[in-house]
């Protein structure tokens, strides 16, 4: 794999549909592995380049088979484990393909293709945790390598880490300072890391070359994190004009017309968000809660579970699993999970006060008096920190009690 891709891709093709998008379509397309056909026998020098003659023309149904029967007789050939694993991909077959490509990794761990293919198996089932495991094993192997990182990145993003995304991102940004798909990538993740600042002096070098989907959504985004919901729903709606397929965009934007009062449109964004990507997890708790207010629980615990995948350990998915379990009847199960969740997250006052229904539920009046009061506890020691945070503001802004306080 090339160090970085040419200036034309990745300046034009990965700043309108994100990098990881491009590796997807790049490495999902390309051939099998070469393998040294000569050296093997007769008949399996025969079998295999067929396989490898099917697989590079499309027929994957023909290319599986063949790679199989000849894994029947070299079950240690990892190079060929590794295209069945690529032919299962390209056949709609990738939990299979996860399998093949572990296997194959036994005997090829420092094989940096077969891992960025198993890693990008797991980002194609929204696996996102499994898939950041994979490419931080491969970014190790190779430090400076631009795709992995990359995409690692988009993996951090997606599990709210944006820390870890800047610390991977900011060496190659120096490295490639004119390189848009960083500039891009490590812009997101200063906004959701609260460094206004530092974004706008990297937005201000992607708009030098003119608006696009990626500057639009930049503005957008740092307008929603300064709460400016018109500029926010304005820069956005720019956004998907210019590229309605950009990740990301519709999530973003379905939150900000709730907040703009138009809600009753929110619902269609998220649901263009889950077209483009079935585990955007914003689309799906959002969707899951929608869902679950008209009753459609199956449904709605769907859209949890796929949010989970993105973020095992997110407590407000974890919380609309165990309150959707709740309404199920399910009351052990929502038992049990509320327990956890409280214990993870002592300060969730609404899962405290979910905790408590339960318990009276149960007839257990004392633990349910105690979560009631614990879920009071955390509320009030909320509005505590909301007011000190407040304070300095209220310091700089001297007026009369009477008038409204920022």
């Amino acid at each position: 794999m090339a160090a970085r891709l040419s200036d034309s891709a990745s300046i034009t093709i990965a700043v309108e549909v994100r990098l990881q998008a491009l590796v997807l379509s790049f490495l999902f397309s390309s051939g099998p592995l070469a393998v040294a056909i000569a050296g093997q026998a007769g008949p399996s020098r025969d079998l295999l380049r067929e396989a490898t003659t099917a697989h590079q023309s499309g027929d994957m149904p023909s290319a599986i088979r063949l790679y199989r029967e000849f894994l029947m007789e070299y079950p240690d050939a990892a190079e060929i484990r590794s295209n069945l694993a690529a032919a299962l991909v390209r056949a709609g077959q990738s939990a299979e393909a996860i399998t093949e490509y572990k296997r194959a990794l036994d005997h090829l761990p420092n094989n940096p293709r077969v891992r960025m293919n198993l890693a990008l198996a797991y980002y194609k089932l929204g696996k996102i945790p499994e898939a950041a495991r994979e490419l931080e094993s491969l970014v190790q192997l190779q430090p400076m390598e631009l795709q992995p990182a990359l995409l690692l990145a988009d993996c951090l993003l997606q599990s709210d880490r944006p820390d870890k995304a800047v610390e991977l991102l900011t060496p190659f940004e120096h490295e490639y300072p004119g390189d848009r798909a960083i500039i891009y990538m490590l812009g997101v993740a200063l906004l959701k890391q609260n460094q206004a600042e530092r974004a706008r002096a990297l937005l201000d070098r992607i708009l030098r070359d003119g608006e696009s989907a990626e500057s639009a959504y930049l503005l957008g985004y740092s307008a929603y994190a300064a709460q400016n919901m018109l500029a926010a729903s304005e820069h956005l709606g720019h956004a998907i004009q210019l590229n309605p397929n950009l990740p990301g965009v519709h999530s973003l934007y379905g939150l900000v017309l709730r907040q703009v009062g138009r809600p009753e449109m929110a619902p269609e964004q998220f649901r263009e968000e889950l077209k483009r990507n079935p585990y955007d997890f914003v689309a799906n708790i959002e969707t899951a809660m929608l869902l679950k207010q008209e009753g459609k629980l199956d449904e709605a615990l769907t859209h949890v579970e796929r949010a989970l995948q993105v973020r095992p350990a997110d407590p407000g998915a974890l919380y609309q699993q165990a309150s959707i379990h709740s309404l199920q009847g399910h009351t052990t199960q929502a038992l049990q999970e509320f327990e956890q969740l409280v214990r993870s997250n002592p300060d969730f006052a609404e899962a405290h006060a979910a905790l408590a229904t339960v318990y009276y539920r149960l007839k257990r009046k004392a633990d349910g008096d105690r979560e009631r009061a614990a879920a009071l506890r955390a509320q009030q020691e909320a509005q505590k920190r909301l007011e000190e945070r407040r304070k300095p503001a209220l310091h700089t802004t001297p007026r009369p009690t009477t008038e409204p306080q920022p």
